[in-house]
């Protein structure tokens, strides 16, 4: 799509981009922030990362971390309104040229050989470290776990809409605690995050609706997706593929609302 001298001496040609900041990153790299950063060998840097996703002209994979996060946004918002928008971080931006891709990309440029990780000398790049893969998920584990809980935050209204078919919301008023022997654990280490904050990005929260915020908090082996005006659902890494509901109760509404106030937001 464009082109930026990023990757050794080679230019990059750049493919997509994505924000790595406490409040938006992709979750599947890490129960937070700074563990993100970490599978990435980045310093969590507070005001975040963009990463930028490309090829060399041998097709060689390259993730370009830079500081300029708000080029970086501006590219992706331009692309999810269906716009042109030509990302060339400038090189005092860029951090790290990193070899391989964290995530699993369906994308390639044009006119250029098949993405493939770079080879011992491609990636031998001063500084640049093994090459990146994106985590397994062919089985249940912490990061599919992560991306069934950001699957259910897109798809609220989806999700939301089959548990009333199949239950009724009446069935989910009760306390939290009667459902799953793992759902008091995880009520349990949310009122811990609100007495202690945890790291930063370990609870975000997003715009729903006017009136509603979406939450995301995860944890040593769950994640938990919430609508600070309705219920909640639970992932846990021992009952792969299991989708567990959270009623309100007594205790979810002013849980939720402790754990907005202290969630980071998207700027």
């Amino acid at each position: 799509m464009t082109g930026t001298e990023a990757a050794g001496d080679d230019e990059l040609f750049v493919l997509t981009a994505v924000l790595l900041t406490p409040a938006q990153f992709p979750s599947v790299l890490g129960d937070d922030f700074p563990a993100a950063c970490a599978a990435l060998g980045l310093e969590p840097l507070g005001t975040g990362y963009g990463l930028v996703f490309g090829q060399d002209g041998a097709g060689a994979r390259w993730t370009v971390a830079v500081d300029d996060v708000s080029l970086v946004a501006v590219a992706i918002a331009s692309w999810d309104c269906g716009m042109e928008y030509d990302l060339s971080p400038p090189e005092r931006s860029v951090v790290a040229a990193l070899p391989g891709w964290p995530l699993a990309l369906a994308v390639s440029a044009p006119g250029v050989p098949a993405p493939h990780d770079p080879g011992p000398e491609e990636a031998g790049v001063e500084g640049a470290g093994p090459v990146l893969s994106p985590p397994d998920t062919e089985e249940w584990g912490p990061a599919q776990r992560r991306l069934g809980a950001d699957e259910i935050g897109r798809q609220w209204a989806t999700w939301r809409g089959q548990l009333d078919e199949e239950s009724g919301t009446e069935s989910f008023e009760g306390t939290e605690g009667e459902l799953h022997p793992g759902v008091r654990k995880v009520i349990d280490a949310l009122h811990g995050y609100v007495a202690e904050p945890p790291p930063p990005g370990r609870v975000r929260s997003a715009f729903a609706t006017v009136e509603a915020r979406t939450l995301r908090a995860d944890g040593p082996g769950w994640s938990f997706v919430a609508r600070t005006d309705d219920i909640a659902f639970l992932l846990l890494d021992e009952e792969p593929g299991e989708v567990l509901p959270v009623g309100r109760g007594a205790e979810l509404p002013g849980l939720l609302e402790s754990l907005d106030k202290l969630a980071v937001r998207p700027s």
